[in-house]
């Protein structure tokens, strides 16, 4: 699942960085990873996200993977 993200108007940069700092920090609290930013003309951003894929240790072990996922 996708989830994607739009702030709103941040014409200077430090101003959109810090909120696109505050909504990956957010995003990953529900289990989001991020993925991708674009900056628009419009001094917006559009942030997407991916839901995280979680496996746990016992299913690497039945697949014979090694590594952590």
């Amino acid at each position: 699942m996708y989830k994607t993200v739009v702030t709103k108007y941040l014409p200077k940069a430090k101003e959109m960085a810090s909120k696109i700092e505050e909504i990956c920090n957010e995003k990953e609290m529900e289990n989001l990873e991020f993925i991708s930013c674009t900056i628009c003309p419009s001094a917006k951003a559009i942030l997407v996200f991916k839901e995280k894929i979680l496996i746990c240790k016992e299913e690497i072990s039945n697949t014979g993977l090694i590594g952590f996922f």
